[in-house]
């Protein structure tokens, strides 16, 4: 360990350095808090998370905890790993690097929406974990069928995974507006109908006119593809240009 380093400022990434307890005989896992971690989180948020919460939620002491895991920091690293690897990654078929990029994409969206947590997570530093890497490597390779510069793969997968990121962000936050006002999207829209109408009838705006009065109103699943669409699309042309 470097001297600079004092254990208060050590990444939660030297989880995967380091030697951690196993053995059948203990009773209490890694494997266990971790996921009683992430099913706290799914249901509470990430702010709930805590070793002496988690503790409780197993029934055992905090102390106990300590022994597999060093802190929330460490937790939520392993956590966000043991995520990446809920599902094994797909064998490739007949798809060329578009259509496997979108699968992609597709994918790690449906992640970030069971684990609403995750998306916060995964737009800080990336993890290091070797579930996390895998996923990576898979990407980027798939991004690498596209282009021979890694540079450019690795804008690629990076643009890919902005343009998730964005889409279930937004979509995160019409639930938790849902939830904090207690009113669906329909309601919000009712009871801002009057101050619209108004803004309309003033003429001043015929762009957002148009819309609220004629285009239609895409689900969430819509706007993303449209998006993905776009997105892939620009991609390709840009490699070819």
């Amino acid at each position: 360990m470097s001297p600079s380093l004092s254990p208060r400022s050590q990444p939660a990434t030297l989880v995967w350095m380091r030697e951690r307890p196993r053995g059948s005989r203990v009773v209490l896992t890694e494997d266990k808090i971790v996921r009683a971690a992430i099913d706290l989180a799914d249901a509470e948020g990430i702010e709930a998370l805590s070793m002496r919460r988690i503790a409780t939620e197993l029934g055992s002491g905090t102390t106990s905890l300590y022994r597999h895991i060093r802190g929330k920091d460490e937790l939520i690293e392993l956590m966000v790993d043991a995520v990446y690897g809920e599902e094994p990654i797909p064998e490739r078929g007949g798809q060329d690097w578009r259509e496997a990029l979108a699968d992609f994409a597709r994918r790690f969206r449906h992640s970030l929406l069971r684990h609403p947590w995750l998306a916060q997570q995964a737009s800080q530093r990336p993890a290091l974990g070797p579930n996390v890497i895998a996923r990576s490597d898979h990407a980027l390779g798939l991004a690498a069928e596209a282009t021979p510069d890694p540079t450019r793969a690795a804008l690629i997968v990076g643009a890919i995974t902005t343009h998730v990121l964005g889409s279930v962000a937004a979509e995160l936050a019409e639930l938790q507006a849902q939830r904090t006002t207690g009113m669906t999207e329909d309601e919000w829209r009712e009871s801002v109908g009057g101050y619209v109408t108004r803004v309309i009838e003033s003429g001043r705006y015929p762009h957002f006119a148009r819309r609220v009065l004629e285009a239609e109103d895409p689900d969430a699943e819509t706007r993303f593809e449209f998006g993905l669409t776009c997105l892939l699309s620009g991609i390709a042309a840009t490699l070819t240009s």
